[in-house]
């Protein structure tokens, strides 16, 4: 091979001309130096190990010819502009890509540099040529691509996946945000389309029967609002057999749509173009509680594995939330009854109207520790009661009953004690028998008198004080002396007050959720009571306490109201 000291150099200095052979072998990139006919007059070893040549054996190659590629060589590689052309017009080119063949012609990209030869060294339009292998590096790019291609991936999945669980957070929310089933889960059937489906349709087990209670359609006005604005919609005979298998027990059961030739009624299905039916059961602890129905139309991708899974996800938490609002009305149910049981039917007393209201809390499966009362005493005299002990669950309901019937036995055994001697006994009884924690109470006792009026004799304990509506002057609270709520200090004296009530008084005793909430003090309250009960004194009796929990209660509290009005007016 002949060495870069083989070319005229002018006679360089010998230090020199050493220095510039041992740089040309060791330059760590491919050194190729051709003339004007394209041949190879020099090169070093890294060019020949580069392209695969013995070494020596480069040198007279026909670069344009052999280590250009032209067109249709065996590489398939696209046909590249010879070195020359550029370099002839005494050009440099630096930076470019190409790719050169090697002995075996397999292709080696390059960088590469030219450099037309200097005219006195006797090659003529020549030129150098520097290359360096950049296959390494385009490996090494398209590693990374391949690394930024499955993060992009694994990032893509990670949105899906994150999307998918936010969905189904909505879709639990929207179960669980109501506890009226067939609200909820007409909520549910507009989340699922068109995220699931293009159309979803639940359906409820009532007995033996499946009855269609919400639907949802991607696109609007194609079914009617609710299952209950089309009642005559026939059942599509497939949707009704896999049905019919859900409710023996069946799994999930998926059918094609029905066939829509015009010789008989189109069915829910057939309205919504239904092509590919899911119906999946809702189901739980073995108790079939519905079916809920996602089909997909002709335009839509048939139902796949991953949706079956989500479909079957989707039911799993729907069966969840219903077993949970059937556990609540349940609850609800007995709170009710047990609620109906404690309250006490006015007895009918000569002269005097009696009227009662109760209005328990909007959570319904509570019950709370509000009570009233009303009993005869000896001769014509009756007795009034409103309490209520802490708490709003079943063992405050049950201590409230304890606490009613012990204030019953000890007014009746000693009928000829005040209100305030009985509060005490009955403070003393219930923290013996530990009756309930602490409760407040009015005990109230009316008596005829021989004029025709009625004679309030009342002992307070801890609770919010009666008020006196006349026909004479605006109403008025009884402050007259009070004492702490029962359970405090069993051994404290309870005063007893007395006034006579002129003719056509109303006297309403009433509980702190009609006067005090979240959003109002008690002060506040009692004056809106005062004020409202001087607007509205003239309606009957139990209008007026309905109205008052009505207009005036806090719906998040239990509301007893318990009212007598005497003779001498007309409510």
């Amino acid at each position: 091979m002949e060495s870069f000291s083989e070319m005229d150099t002018h006679a360089l200095p010998l230090a020199d001309e050493t220095l510039m052979s041992a740089l040309f072998e060791a330059a760590g990139a491919g050194v190729y130096a051709v003339d004007e006919g394209g041949l190879v007059i020099a090169c070093n070893p890294w060019a020949e190990r580069l392209l695969g040549y013995e070494a020596g054996t480069l040198i007279g190659v026909d670069a344009h010819a052999i280590l250009n590629p032209r067109a249709g060589n065996a590489a398939g590689v696209p046909e590249q502009r010879p070195v020359l052309r550029e370099v002839a017009l005494g050009k440099r080119v630096s930076g470019d890509r190409a790719v050169l063949l090697c002995a075996d012609g397999s292709p080696l990209p390059v960088w590469w540099s030219a450099a037309p030869l200097p005219p006195e060294m006797g090659h003529g339009a020549g030129a150098v040529v520097v290359f360096h292998d950049i296959s390494a590096q385009r490996k090494h790019e398209g590693q990374r691509a391949d690394r930024y291609a499955h993060s992009e991936t694994m990032r893509e999945q990670a949105e899906y996946d994150l999307s998918e669980v936010t969905w189904l957070s909505e879709l639990t929310l929207a179960m669980v945000s109501t506890l009226e089933a067939e609200q909820s889960l007409e909520r549910l059937a507009r989340q699922l389309v068109p995220r699931l489906a293009d159309t979803a349709v639940v359906h409820l087990c009532e007995g033996e029967a499946l009855r269609p209670v919400a639907w949802a359609h991607h696109l609007p006005d194609v079914l009617p609002a609710s299952p209950s604005e089309a009642p005559g919609l026939p059942e599509d005979s497939a949707h009704h057999a896999a049905l019919r298998r859900v409710m023996q027990g069946g799994g999930m059961q998926q059918t094609a749509g029905p066939a829509v030739d015009g010789s008989a009624q189109i069915g829910l299905l057939g309205v919504a173009e239904a092509v590919d039916v899911l119906v999946v059961p809702l189901r739980l602890r073995a108790t079939t509680l519905g079916a809920l129905t996602v089909t997909r139309a002709a335009a839509s991708p048939p139902f796949n594995e991953a949706d079956r899974v989500l479909a079957d996800e989707v039911a799993r938490r729907t069966a969840l939330g219903l077993d949970n609002a059937r556990l609540h009305a349940a609850q609800a149910d007995i709170a009710a009854t047990l609620q109906r049981a404690l309250l006490t039917d006015l007895p009918e007393v000569s002269g005097l109207e009696l009227a009662a209201h109760y209005q328990p809390a909007q959570r319904a499966a509570e019950v709370g520790g509000d009570w009233y009362d009303a009993f005869p005493l000896d001769g014509e005299d009756i007795a009034l009661v409103i309490g209520d002990v802490t708490g709003h669950d079943i063992q405050a309901a049950s201590r409230m009953s304890e606490l009613r019937n012990m204030l019953r036995a000890l007014a009746v055994d000693r009928p000829e004690e005040g209100p305030g001697q009985i509060l005490r006994r009955l403070d003393t009884a219930q923290s013996r028998l530990t009756l309930a924690d602490a409760a407040t109470v009015i005990l109230a006792r009316l008596s005829p008198s021989s004029d025709g009026r009625w004679e309030l004799s009342w002992s307070v304990a801890g609770h919010p004080p009666p008020l006196l509506l006349t026909t004479e002057s605006t109403s008025t609270y009884l402050t007259g002396p009070s004492a702490m709520l029962l359970g405090l200090r069993p051994t404290v004296q309870r005063p007893t007050a007395r006034m006579m009530l002129p003719a056509g008084s109303t006297l309403v005793l009433y509980t702190d959720g009609l006067v005090e909430s979240r959003s109002q003090d008690i002060d506040t309250g009692m004056t809106r009571l005062r004020q409202y009960t001087d607007t509205h004194r003239s309606l009957p009796l139990p209008r007026l306490c309905a109205d008052l929990a009505r207009d005036l209660g806090d719906t998040r509290d239990d509301i007893t109201l318990l009212a007598a009005r005497t003779p001498g007016t007309r409510g």
